[in-house]
């Protein structure tokens, strides 16, 4: 950022199935006070965009990793970075294209609407991190991304 600031926020979350609305909730939060205090534009689509990739990473964490989840929410840019952590060291891998496979489709979804996309191995577990434009541009595509 030009100005230097960092706007982030870190969350651990543990419990039952409650905890990937409040994830979604978390970030709806994040996103609206980085409008309303920093005066930030957020476009509509990134807010959905950003509460649809959270809730699949969060899902995917609590499925599959015993433990608590720590997210991260952070602007980068004129991106918001989400960063779930999980204890768990299989890095995922999509899968190929099935028309016939019922579910498992969220990290193929969140790769489509991302600008970016890292896992990363820790010492414990692994972070995914996906980045996500915050603004449209004024055709209506999203920023640095053109439509195939």
């Amino acid at each position: 950022m030009p100005d230097a600031r960092v706007i982030e926020d870190t969350v651990a979350l543990d419990g039952d199935g409650s905890v990937i609305a409040d994830a979604r909730h978390h970030a709806a939060r994040f996103l609206t006070r980085v409008q309303s205090e920093h005066g930030l534009p957020v476009s509509a689509r990134a807010m959905d965009l950003t509460r649809l990739v959270v809730s699949e990473l969060v899902t995917n964490a609590r499925k599959y990793a015993p433990g608590p989840v720590l997210m991260e929410l952070r602007i980068a840019g004129d991106t918001v970075e989400v960063a779930v952590w999980d204890s768990d060291p299989v890095l995922p891998v999509a899968r190929a294209a099935d028309a016939g496979r019922v579910g498992q489709h969220g990290l193929e979804i969140v790769m489509a609407v991302a600008q970016g996309f890292e896992v990363q191995q820790e010492p414990v577990g692994k972070r995914i991190t996906v980045r996500i434009a915050l603004l449209d541009d004024p055709g209506g595509n999203v920023s640095g991304r053109h439509p195939q």
